[in-house]
């Protein structure tokens, strides 16, 4: 039930065709995330892997969250170092880690280090289908108490709002090209 409930409250609407992110409990530990977005793998995983286009999408608007800076090596065994602002505090957040595994226009998997050796491994695939790319995020916990603390704090939650900023930026990314 709770996977279920998951799932649903993770969906977007689905306007007219518009793309749909999907959000769901597929273990004790993991989360994963889908939804195709409307542009070639390599573009899309430019938005991903280029700290002035990832800046672009990657805070949830309606959060009030800020990115502050984004600082990356994103290529196999660099490092990255996010700062986050938010109006309700005087102090940055800061999340951190390194990147596992960088296959260009295919995958990325990097730690989240905040937390010491508590936080989730994050994994990215990106998998072309006809001018389109299907996206997914396994988010790996250490516990069932890992993710269960991090969905009851709602910080899983802005996925949807995210991956819609997403497309509007590979919407600009792609008329360019």
């Amino acid at each position: 039930m709770a996977s279920e409930l998951l799932m649903h409250a993770g969906r977007q609407s689905n306007p007219a065709g518009k793309a749909r992110t999907t959000v769901e409990r597929v273990s004790d530990r993991e989360l994963a995330v889908s939804r195709t977005v409307d542009g070639p793998a390599r573009i899309v995983f430019e938005a991903w892997s280029k700290p002035e286009l990832f800046q672009q999408w990657w805070a949830p608007k309606s959060c009030g969250v800020s990115l502050i800076s984004f600082e990356a090596d994103i290529r196999t065994g660099g490092t990255y170092r996010l700062l986050m602002g938010h109006a309700s505090s005087d102090r940055p957040m800061a999340f951190f880690g390194r990147y596992v595994e960088v296959t260009p226009h295919a995958r990325v998997v990097w730690t989240n280090d905040e937390e010491g050796e508590d936080g989730p491994v994050t994994t990215v695939t990106f998998e072309e289908r006809d001018g389109a790319t299907y996206v997914v995020v396994h988010e790996l916990y250490p516990s069932k108490r890992a993710l269960d603390d991090a969905l009851s704090s709602g910080s899983t939650s802005g996925w949807g709002e995210q991956f819609e900023q997403l497309d509007d930026l590979i919407l600009i990314l792609n008329a360019k090209v």
